[in-house]
Protein backbone atom coordinates (compact mmCIF):
# COMPACT_ATOMS: atom_id res chain seq x y z
CA UNK A 1 0.00 0.00 0.00
CA UNK A 2 1.29 3.20 -0.80
CA UNK A 3 1.96 6.02 1.45
CA UNK A 4 -1.37 8.63 -0.50
CA UNK A 5 -3.51 5.27 0.15
CA UNK A 6 -2.24 4.47 3.99
CA UNK A 7 -3.05 8.41 4.50
CA UNK A 8 -6.16 8.50 2.70
CA UNK A 9 -7.27 5.57 4.44
CA UNK A 10 -6.80 7.17 7.73
CA UNK A 11 -8.51 10.21 6.75
CA UNK A 12 -11.69 8.42 5.76
CA UNK A 13 -11.43 6.25 9.34
CA UNK A 14 -11.56 9.45 10.75
CA UNK A 15 -14.39 11.22 9.17
CA UNK A 16 -16.50 8.26 9.96
CA UNK A 17 -15.57 8.67 13.99
CA UNK A 18 -16.55 12.09 13.34
CA UNK A 19 -19.56 11.10 11.57
CA UNK A 20 -20.51 9.06 14.28
CA UNK A 21 -19.78 11.01 17.19
CA UNK A 22 -22.13 13.89 15.62
CA UNK A 23 -24.69 11.68 15.20
CA UNK A 24 -24.16 9.55 18.04
CA UNK A 25 -24.56 13.20 20.14
CA UNK A 26 -28.17 13.80 18.00
CA UNK A 27 -26.22 16.42 15.93
CA UNK A 28 -26.39 16.66 12.05
CA UNK A 29 -23.44 15.51 10.24
CA UNK A 30 -22.54 18.10 7.00
CA UNK A 31 -21.54 16.13 3.79
CA UNK A 32 -19.19 18.72 1.33
CA UNK A 33 -19.56 16.71 -1.95
CA UNK A 34 -18.52 18.50 -5.40
CA UNK A 35 -21.78 17.16 -6.66
CA UNK A 36 -23.25 20.37 -5.43
CA UNK A 37 -23.52 24.08 -6.62
CA UNK A 38 -20.79 26.04 -4.79
CA UNK A 39 -22.13 26.89 -1.17
CA UNK A 40 -24.20 23.66 -0.89
CA UNK A 41 -24.02 20.59 1.30
CA UNK A 42 -25.75 17.48 2.34
CA UNK A 43 -27.11 17.58 5.46
CA UNK A 44 -27.22 14.51 7.28
CA UNK A 45 -29.35 14.10 10.37
CA UNK A 46 -29.30 11.20 13.35
CA UNK A 47 -32.85 10.18 11.89
CA UNK A 48 -31.31 9.47 9.10
CA UNK A 49 -32.94 12.07 6.76
CA UNK A 50 -30.60 14.04 4.07
CA UNK A 51 -31.30 17.48 3.15
CA UNK A 52 -29.77 20.01 1.11
CA UNK A 53 -28.90 23.06 2.44
CA UNK A 54 -26.97 26.34 2.14
CA UNK A 55 -25.87 28.58 4.68
CA UNK A 56 -28.05 31.70 5.17
CA UNK A 57 -27.44 34.91 4.82
CA UNK A 58 -27.01 35.88 8.65
CA UNK A 59 -24.49 32.90 8.41
CA UNK A 60 -25.75 31.51 11.57
CA UNK A 61 -28.24 28.96 10.47
CA UNK A 62 -28.87 26.46 7.20
CA UNK A 63 -31.93 27.33 4.51
CA UNK A 64 -32.83 23.68 3.11
CA UNK A 65 -33.07 23.89 -0.73
CA UNK A 66 -34.47 19.76 -0.68
CA UNK A 67 -35.14 16.80 1.33
CA UNK A 68 -33.98 13.58 -0.21
CA UNK A 69 -35.79 10.95 -0.18
CA UNK A 70 -34.65 7.45 1.58
CA UNK A 71 -33.21 6.15 -1.35
CA UNK A 72 -31.37 9.55 -2.71
CA UNK A 73 -29.52 10.07 0.89
CA UNK A 74 -28.60 6.05 1.05
CA UNK A 75 -26.92 6.74 -2.89
CA UNK A 76 -25.11 9.73 -1.06
CA UNK A 77 -23.96 8.06 1.69
CA UNK A 78 -22.41 5.36 -0.20
CA UNK A 79 -21.14 7.57 -2.88
CA UNK A 80 -18.95 9.37 -0.14
CA UNK A 81 -18.31 6.22 1.57
CA UNK A 82 -19.80 6.64 4.53
CA UNK A 83 -22.89 4.12 4.51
Amino acid sequence: MSESEVLENIGTAAVKRLRNSKLSAGKPFMINSDELPSGQSYLEYPNGKVYIVEVSADSRSFVVLDTLSAREGDSVRLRHGIS
